[in-house]
């Protein structure tokens, strides 16, 4: 069953079951249906969290889309998807809006098995533009006239997908149209070239003119006066600076930019736009979290958070910090003693924690946008030249740049630091965000050393032992929120590479956690530990190396070893383990609590943890499996920790 919202929704304003719903509408009606979906949102993401900031500034834009379009005829793609709140709610789904990135409820972003009217799943920046061209194309080889619309931020721009797909829309399709949703942000202010150009555009006096002159064209739209609107706005952008010159040169009619919250002027440009046989871009300019001051005044804090007062917008606050906190103090504190630090993230210095390095640190701090590929070679460039890059991106996101973590950090044997934040479960974003899979990305590729701690104080020490480390590059993988709770020492400690630590020992079972695993782990020996058998904890610490020389030797010992990783079970820790004892020639069995193969829906970590067996309690029934029954049970129960 979904997870319930505390008290339901008062019932909506408005009756809209469907996308018809919306065209039935008396066109003086559409501002108040605008007010009543920012209310809604503002309430329910209230009590479930999510992406309001991007929802609210794209309400305008999504009565307008299902204004003029058909849908699941017509194709909407959007960009990341994460702004896609307001298309669900036109599309069937308003009534399900409380149950957003709860346990079988709405997910926070597009989803093909969701609705026939996603007609793309996407979680990343980047990839609308493309899968919007190829739908196009498929429409022309199909001889069907649907229309193809891609809703692309303006941080989807500093991607290169985003580039790749431009420079092949006018050899592959003669209808598509782009609206450029401009509101200066990705998930933190956009940064770049690319943003400075658009703003240039935005902010021409000129522009004001244009923007009036073709509010009151459009409204006259038909036959010729639709071709001297077309001649007239191309007329009018090339007096200016040629903003439109970067889009043109791709094969794209510019039109822009307009106003995103103007409703008429939005319905009128899409009924013109639908008629033209070429590919067009419409540019929009929109205000992060319209309609709600606390996401005005903070839109980098409201694009993603969990629940909030609605009065205030205040967020509950803990007293751990996070292991993103973590990192960012350590690193600052690193730098300030080391002028060959560096820190680069791709369009995250909030979520990684790096803002703080940038305020401390900010001539050796680099947001290269949302360009991960970029990120990677950017840090080899200055490894070469004898710095210390930490490049600090998501597990899930550093998927993006995997070719140059082969082809140029690994083959080059370069000291670049890859700091992967969220390698867990990301709970309610769902399993476009779920960090699952670095494991299997990167324990097969030679030269990395890659580790992952059991506790703040072991990542600290961690993260100090790559900061001295230049031998060759390193990976860190840590997970989203907070930790045990272990304080730091005052001052870290560099590892031995590739040596665990042996918590307890013992002769039975052996138990090897990797990571914050290790309360799921600590309560499974508690278990076992209580009906008598001798149960060994091990902190592995180390992916790559593996301690071989601890694994043989627990496994020449044990009935079985179980291995404990926040990972899917395919190529993971688990599997590295059965692959040493095999090739050992040690036949010992290995349990292994992972993630099955499968991708892992959203919901609170706890409740998916008990679904897939990622639990003590499973751990304790299959190591029972292969051991004998004690007769006579320990009193303690445990065997006392090694010194």
């Amino acid at each position: 069953m979904p997870e319930k919202a505390t008290s339901p929704l008062p019932p909506a304003p408005f009756h809209i079951s469907c996308p018809a719903d919306v065209k039935k509408l008396d066109e003086r009606e559409l501002p108040a249906l605008a007010e009543a979906i920012r209310t809604d949102l503002i309430h329910a993401l209230s009590r479930t969290g999510g992406h309001l900031g991007p929802n609210l500034g794209v309400v305008e834009l999504c009565i307008a889309l299902h204004r003029v379009f058909d849908t699941p005829a017509d194709k909407f793609v959007f960009d990341v998807s994460h702004q896609a709140y307001v298309h669900k709610m036109l599309t069937g789904r308003w009534d399900r809006i409380e149950t957003m990135r709860t346990y079988q409820g709405l997910n926070g972003f597009s989803l093909r098995t969701e609705s026939e009217h996603d007609c793309y799943g996407a979680g990343h920046a980047g990839t609308a533009l493309s899968a919007a061209l190829g739908l196009a194309v498929g429409r022309d080889l199909r001889g069907t006239d649907d229309n193809v619309v891609c809703i692309a931020g303006d941080a989807a721009f500093t991607c290169g997908p985003t580039f790749e797909a431009l420079n092949n829309i006018a050899t592959s399709t003669k209808r598509l149209i782009v609206v450029l949703n401009d509101n200066e942000w990705s998930i933190d202010r956009n940064v770049g070239a690319i943003a400075k150009y658009f703003n240039k555009v935005a902010t021409l006096p000129a522009f004001g003119h244009l923007r009036e002159t073709a509010t009151n064209i459009i409204e006259r739209v038909g036959g010729s006066v639709a071709k001297k609107l077309a001649r007239k706005i191309e007329e009018g952008a090339k007096n200016l600076i040629a903003p439109s010159v970067i889009f043109e040169e791709f094969g794209l009619r510019y039109y822009g930019p307009i106003d995103g919250h103007d409703l008429t002027a939005l319905i009128r440009m899409f009924e013109f736009l639908k008629s033209q046989q070429e590919p067009v871009l419409l540019h929009i300019l929109t205000e992060k979290g319209r309609g709600y001051k606390p996401a005005l005044d903070n839109p980098g804090k409201f694009h993603g958070l969990g629940p909030y007062k609605t009065e205030t917008g205040e967020t509950e606050s803990t007293t751990t910090p996070t292991y993103s906190q973590i990192f960012a103090e350590s690193l600052v504190q690193f730098a300030r003693n080391d002028d060959r630090i560096t820190a680069i993230t791709a369009a995250m210095p909030g979520g990684t924690g790096l803002s703080l390095f940038k305020k401390e640190v900010p001539d050796r701090y680099f947001d290269v946008g949302i360009a991960e590929e970029h990120a990677a070679l950017f840090a080899c460039g200055q490894a070469i030249q004898g710095l210390r890059p930490f490049l600090t991106i998501y597990s899930t996101f550093m998927q993006r740049a995997y070719d140059m973590l082969i082809h140029d950090i690994a083959l080059q044997n370069l000291p670049v630091r890859l700091a992967m934040d969220r390698a867990s479960l990301s709970g309610d974003d769902g399993p476009t965000h779920h960090g699952l899979f670095d494991i299997g990305y990167l324990r097969h590729v030679p030269n990395f050393i890659f580790m992952s701690a059991k506790d703040e104080d072991e990542f600290v020490d961690m993260l100090w032992t790559m900061a001295c480390h230049d031998s060759g590059p390193s990976a860190i993988r840590y997970p989203r929120g907070t930790g045990l709770g272990t304080k730091p020492k005052s001052s870290p400690a560099i590892l031995k590479i590739g040596e665990s630590e042996v918590i307890h020992d013992g002769h039975d079972i052996a138990l090897i956690s990797l990571g914050h695993m290790i309360d799921v782990a600590i309560a499974a020996r508690d278990q076992l530990s209580a009906l008598g058998y001798s149960v060994a904890l091990i902190n592995a610490r180390w992916i790559k190396p593996l301690d071989t020389a601890m694994l043989e030797r627990y496994a020449s010992r044990c009935k079985v070893l179980c291995t404990f990783e926040d990972h899917v079970i395919q190529n993971g820790f688990g599997a590295a383990v059965i692959d040493h004892l095999h090739t050992a020639g040690l036949h010992t069995p290995v349990e292994r609590i992972a993630w099955p193969d499968a991708f892992i829906e959203h919901g609170k970590v706890s409740i998916l943890r008990e679904k897939h067996g990622m639990t003590a309690e499973a751990a304790v029934a299959k190591c029972l499996t292969h051991v004998s029954p004690v007769l006579s049970p320990v009193t303690t129960g445990r065997e006392p920790a090694l010194t």
